[in-house]
């Protein structure tokens, strides 16, 4: 018998992940020079927003899309906070749809990292949008994005 050990930090053979450099355009409501939404869509150090308040991610497929996983991570800063996110996808055929709506309670003494990996079918996918709210509350938190990978 042959058989492997699979880490489970790594995705299963048929969950390549994107490129979106090669399959979409980007449209982003701000973000920080150095910190460009890039860098969170390919390996880097992350997205950060130029401005506090919600902010939007929005991926333009050049064509339709059969997306099956979703994993975002999202990490801490300096503000204790309370964090919603919002994921929706869109076909040819349909007004947005939402995929789930998710609050998360960031902590500097204790919760400092949110991961969310999504096994998802959805064919025929033309935009996929993420909107972070960084602080439910209203305050000066700006959205960030350590890792978003589609396949």
């Amino acid at each position: 018998m042959r058989k492997s050990i699979i880490p489970s930090d790594q995705p299963a053979p048929a969950d390549v992940w994107m490129n979106p450099d090669s399959v979409a355009r980007v449209e982003v409501s701000s973000e920080e020079p150095e910190h460009p939404v890039e860098a969170a869509l390919l390996p880097g150090t992350g997205w950060r927003a130029s401005r506090p308040g919600p902010q939007t991610i929005r991926l333009v497929f050049d064509g339709p899309q059969h997306i099956r996983r979703i994993r975002l991570r999202f990490v801490a800063d300096a503000y204790t906070r309370t964090q919603e996110f919002v994921l929706r996808w869109v076909n040819a055929a349909s007004e947005p749809r939402e995929i789930v709506r998710q609050q998360w309670n960031f902590s500097a003494s204790g919760s400092i990292e949110e991961v969310e990996d999504y096994r998802v079918d959805l064919p025929g996918v033309i935009e996929l949008e993420l909107v972070v709210t960084p602080d439910i509350s209203g305050g000066n938190a700006h959205a960030s994005l350590a890792e978003m990978r589609v396949a």
